[in-house]
């Protein structure tokens, strides 16, 4: 059995334990620490353990002597690193939420101290795990692509998860998190990494904040939509979608997630970020990007991130045969992947099976894939297991943007 101790009560860390709660002969949580008391208790709940301990901040916890055999790293971007880098002197293992740090040097630190200090460091990429990418990886294995030439991959973040995560919320700014290709397209990164298979050589990269801007704004809107602004009920970014078709995500962030009522949320608005007017926030984080990769081997890759799109969509060419796939096949066709081979004409229609085991679809089933997949995971000691090339085309992709789009060596 693998014992957890979780540093950051929020959303990411109470579904990676209810998940780990359903595997109760494989996984138990021992301790958890937040700065809001209701996460913690929570988070006890979830647990399921009555000698569960509570810690009112992360340092409480990590003051403690080991208390589990993993420590679970699901506190804000901004402070990734400094839990990471104490559980490891501390003998834990680590499963660390993306992305990893805050910056390339932060990222090769903690893959330096895993080996120091002989522990393991999983990062929390769960769509590695899901039933489409592992499929994918299958097909690029057999061999039916032949050698793969070029990939272009797509993540539409849609519209009003950008304005909830990257115009009102905690990735709003990039000196307060992460910039947005590391922050949310880190996932993206990593999977063009992993299916290609070798070191990115080089990247450049265009992009910048377009649409969410006061210069936008309705006319008349107010500053907060709870200060009578005259365009609640039709702006697609009113707040008051967080009681109807956008619940989930009041549930992420509303501090005391065991007791939402309404008149006591509205209240919360007028002070919270999440209760401002999408077009009059402090926000920076670009609502669009491009990435233009070259690997060592030869292969280009390219990716495009869209706050104007939902879902994320694949397509890869090679000699044998060309892959598209993703949510914008299934919703236009109907099926999950399509296989076209060049020299025969034949085309394969293949749609994936429900995994109706797991109980739980986060994630396309990655949330779910991940834990069940952690305790073979940490039988590799000393490394990050996954995801360190995805970060290194991040940050790189970034450096470029903020250069003009000038080329930077992922590995100078």
């Amino acid at each position: 059995m693998l014992t957890f101790a979780v540093c950051g009560c929020g959303s990411r860390g109470r579904t990676y334990m209810k998940i780990a709660a359903t595997m109760p002969d494989r996984y138990r949580c021992e301790a958890g620490a937040d700065l809001v008391p209701e996460r913690v208790e929570a988070m006890r709940a979830i647990s399921g353990n009555p000698e569960f301990r509570g810690f009112d901040s992360v340092e409480a916890l990590l003051a403690q002597p080991k208390l589990a055999d993993v420590m679970v790293i699901s506190t804000q971007d901004d402070y990734h690193f400094e839990p990471a880098r104490r559980a490891l002197e501390l003998g834990y293992d680590v499963l660390l939420e993306k992305p990893a740090a805050r910056s390339r040097a932060e990222v090769r630190e903690l893959a330096d101290l895993a080996m120091r200090h002989g522990r393991s460091i999983v990062l929390c990429f769960v769509l590695r795990h899901t039933r489409f990418y592992k499929r994918v990886r299958e097909i690029m294995d057999s061999g039916a692509l032949g050698e793969v030439i070029s990939l272009n991959a797509s993540e539409g973040v849609e519209p009003f998860h950008q304005a909830h995560s990257f115009v009102r919320g905690h990735w709003s700014r990039a000196a307060d998190s992460t910039p947005m290709i590391v922050a949310k397209c880190c996932h993206d990164t990593d999977l063009i990494a992993w299916l290609v298979g070798t070191r990115c050589r080089s990247v450049s990269s265009f992009g910048s904040l377009r649409h969410f801007t006061a210069v936008n704004a309705p006319e008349g809107a107010t500053e907060r939509c709870t200060d009578g602004c005259p365009h609640l009920g039709t702006c697609p970014y009113d707040v008051h979608r967080y009681f109807s078709d956008k619940e989930r995500w009041l549930e992420m962030i509303y501090p005391n997630p065991a007791d939402i009522r309404k008149e006591a949320v509205l209240e919360w608005f007028k002070a919270s970020p999440w209760g401002r007017c999408a077009y009059h926030c402090d926000n920076d984080a670009v609502d669009h990007q491009v990435v233009n990769m070259e690997f060592e081997c030869g292969t280009t890759a390219s990716l495009t991130m869209t706050a104007f799109d939902c879902g994320r969509h694949l397509q890869i060419f090679g000699t044998g045969a060309s892959l598209r796939g993703g949510d914008v096949m299934m919703a236009e066709h109907g099926c999950d992947i399509v296989v076209r081979h060049h020299h025969t004409g034949e085309i394969e229609r293949i749609t994936l099976e429900e995994d109706a085991a797991s109980g739980y679809s986060g994630h396309g089933g990655g949330d779910y894939g991940l834990i069940n997949a952690l305790d073979h995971m940490l039988s590799n000691p000393g490394r990050i297991d996954n995801g360190l090339e995805g970060h290194l085309i991040a940050f790189a992709a970034e450096a470029s943007r903020l250069g003009g789009g000038r080329p930077v060596m992922v590995h100078p």
